[in-house]
């Protein structure tokens, strides 16, 4: 028999022994029976729970722990093997598409159980198969390539690469695999923080001892070198990293059956904001992970460039390198205890909210900083009515006073009409300075010369989520068909009768190339069921219902920012709708964003809480609401005092004082709060919902503006309805594929 070594370095004596029945020869007996698959984990940032019996009969064990089975990336998959009962005169043997891959297994000294990057799997259908005795069990895999995609649907192309310029490398140069996806050659590199607070680049290969210099941190209970190793690669197209503690100089190279010491076995996924305009670009740059805050307690530290929404704002693309980027964490160090998405800018307050909703699993907890629902209603649609307000008022600037135009506006900085005007051009496809430098002129839309090529707005950029009209380019959610600009204003006399009439009859609205245009814009009816369906328009009720939220909110309404409050209240609000409470979203608000590591020890505490929680019956959502810790609750901070109190959009609160909330163009129309309803349904006009009296021609000129109607925002928007699942697909993946991208 011919046994592994490296098996036996097993911490148990049984395991010693299970060790040496990993052979590459075939066990005897040869019975084909099945053992039932490891039950999917209520928490699934977890290893499989709780499994269903298998039979009698099952002497071992296999669960897949890199990725869900059938969304597998690349051509290797980890698999732990468990030994059930151990017969000595049996012999183990496992086959990856009838390929021996037995050798690639090895122990876990802490658990007794193997771990294998098993190899050999390829796009489509496989099968692992062990064989231990008499015995055999069989996983079923479904494969996809390394650059995906798996559920985000057809790549966009052409494609900028941006390797060459990483900017976040650290250390090295990628160099190109040359497959036309912009792949690299995975690289490692080695930085130590040092004394004075900064990092500094150290290699292993040369070195015999650490510098004097270094610092030294105390993981679970352990002082180990603070030794960042530090890997960069590509998958899905995207470029990552992944950092974590690793004594390189007396720890052997980190495995799933070698975790480092100095890795408390949590993962920190790390997000920026920004919603760019075009999505064929890979980026070059993300924020540091080597980061004091979270790396000093043994956090690892994961990115990506597209989840860097300046350079891709489609979420569902995001996700899907989420889960890429985490299968390779997965398959380098084994399965996290459980991963936070962590909004590391004060600008991503969507990104890890959709995903945690739309993709459960993913992500297990959230730490934001400035909540935006959904990048649709919660950015793009106020940026929609921010423009048509804005060119309104200049071309009627001496009859509208700063007063005026924040009432119709609901900003509490006149700065941001023309702010938010201006940032709305990200969905001009005509604006030269959307386009990365690297697509050419003569590829880009021209709606004369061009009418085919490369448009480059967010909703081309997601064009597999929303739909494709007859030129193939991106249907859009944008309307605002019998909005009532002003409803508010008027009625709390801030605005005259004439003037909400003049601005209801000229306001217009923006064509498909975000060109101004007499009539309202008409929504694609199509695009915004899509929206509705698939959670592009967070509806909170997915896997966001049982993710805790911790929200760093840092008040910025009287700046220019696009992040004001009250979408913080719009999420709360959509919670409320889809689960009947909140108690899972924490909201903390000051001047100046509130620094780790306060949110993360607190969502430790949290999840930990919820994790060891094995009462019967009781589901994951309820286990989250049961274990917030005592102390996190609602705050606001003024100077260094703490104000603990339920946050509210309004009122005469302590906080509210302090930090008061402006609304949104379509709020100040009447819409709700929740800001949900993108098309509204129409009703015909009503002089009860107005507190000023209109003459006989004023409402003559009412109706004339509005001959279908006004909006009726009592009711559901037209095309609102339920998610229509998770974890849906726009393609290749069959899962729950909803979508069929090739017609409107």
């Amino acid at each position: 028999m011919k046994t592994h070594d490296n098996k036996l370095r097993a911490g148990s004596g049984l395991a010693v022994l299970l060790a040496l029945t990993l052979t590459a020869c075939g066990g005897g007996g040869g019975g084909d029976v099945a053992a039932a698959p490891p039950a999917v984990p209520e928490f699934p940032g977890l290893p499989p729970q709780a499994p269903e019996p298998p039979p009698p009969e099952a002497t071992i064990q296999l669960a897949l722990l890199s990725s869900p089975a059938d969304r597998v990336m690349g051509t290797t998959a980890l698999v732990r093997l468990e030994f059930l009962k151990f017969d000595a005169d049996a012999r183990l043997r496992v086959t990856a598409n009838g390929a021996d891959v037995s050798h690639l297994f090895r122990a876990d000294p802490s658990t007794g159980h193997f771990y294998g990057n098993v190899e050999n799997i390829r796009p489509g259908a496989n099968e692992i198969v062990a064989t231990y005795g008499a015995y055999t069990t069989r996983l079923a895999l479904t494969g996809y390539p390394r650059t995906g995609p798996v559920f985000s649907g057809p790549h966009r192309d052409p494609f900028v690469c941006g390797y060459a310029s990483f900017t976040r490398l650290g250390g090295g140069v990628l160099t190109s695999l040359e497959d036309g996806k912009c792949s690299t050659r995975t690289l490692v590199s080695y930085f130590y923080r040092n004394t004075g607070g900064s990092n500094t680049g150290f290699n292993p290969a040369t070195a015999t001892a650490y510098p004097a210099n270094m610092a030294y941190v105390t993981v679970n209970g352990k002082q180990v070198p603070f030794l960042v190793r530090l890997e960069s690669g590509t998958v899905n197209r995207s470029l990552y990293q992944s950092a974590i503690l690793h004594d390189a100089l007396n720890e052997p190279v980190p495995s799933p059956s070698s975790r480092p010491a100095g890795w408390n076995g949590k993962l920190v996924y790390t997000t920026m904001g920004g919603c760019g305009a075009n999505g064929n670009q890979q980026g070059n740059d993300f924020t540091t992970l080597i980061n004091p805050d979270y790396m000093a307690q043994g956090y690892a530290a994961v990115s990506a460039t597209l989840n860097n929404a300046a350079v891709n704002c489609n979420d569902v693309l995001a996700a899907e390198t989420v889960m890429a980027v985490k299968e390779q964490f997965t398959k380098s160090y084994g399965l996290p205890t459980y991963t936070v998405g962590f909004a590391n800018t004060t600008g991503d307050g969507a990104q890890p909210l959709q995903i945690a909703d739309n993709y459960p699993g993913l992500f297990d907890g959230v730490i934001t900083t400035q909540v935006m629902p959904d990048t649709t209603t919660g950015l793009l649609m106020k940026l929609f009515d921010a423009r048509l307000l804005d060119t309104f008022f200049n071309a009627n600037a001496a009859a509208w006073s700063t007063a005026e135009r924040l009432a119709v506006t609901g900003f509490r900085t006149i700065g941001n009409v023309a702010g938010h005007s201006t940032e709305a051009g990200r969905m001009d496809p005509l604006l030269a300075t959307n386009y990365p430098a690297a697509i050419p002129a003569a590829d880009r839309y021209d709606p004369a010369t061009n009418p085919a090529g490369v448009r480059a707005t967010p909703f081309d950029a997601a064009k597999n989520v929303w739909g494709v009209d007859a030129s193939g380019h991106a249907l859009r959610p944008l309307d605002n068909t019998g909005v009532q600009y002003g409803l508010k204003a008027l009625n709390d006399g801030a605005i005259t009768v004439e003037k909400f009439l003049l601005l209801n009859e000229q306001v217009g609205g923006l064509d498909r190339d975000f060109r101004p245009q007499a009539a309202r814009t008409e929504g694609d009816l199509p695009a915004i069921e899509r929206g509705y369906k698939s959670g592009r328009i967070l509806s909170g009720g997915g896997g966001l219902a049982a993710t805790p939220v911790i929200e760093r909110r840092n008040h910025v309404d009287g700046t220019t920012n696009l992040h004001m409050r009250v979408h913080s209240f719009a999420l709360r609000e959509r919670l409320l709708k889809a689960n009947g409470h909140f108690d899972n979203h924490v909201m903390l608000t000051q001047t100046g964003v509130i620094a780790a590591p306060e949110p993360l020890a607190q969502m430790d505490a949290w999840l930990m809480g919820a994790l060891g929680d094995t009462t019967p019956g009781l589901t994951r959502a309820q286990k989250i609401a049961a274990h917030r810790p005592a102390d996190l609750k609602d705050a606001c901070w003024i100077g260094a005092t703490k104000h603990e109190e339920l946050q509210t959009a309004f009122g005469a609160s302590t906080c509210n004082v302090t930090f008061a909330s402006g609304r949104t163009p379509r709020m100040v129309a009447g819409g709700p709060l929740a800001d949900d309803v993108v098309k509204c349904q129409l009703k015909p006009l009503d002089p009860a919902d107005y507190a000023v009296p209109f003459t006989g021609a004023e409402w003559a000129r009412l109706q004339a503006a509005f001959p279908a109607g006004v909006c009726d925002w009592s009711k559901p928007g037209v095309g609102q309805q339920p998610l229509a699942g998770t974890w849906l697909s726009f393609g290749p993946a069959a899962a729950n594929l909803l979508f069929d991208i090739t017609r409107p």
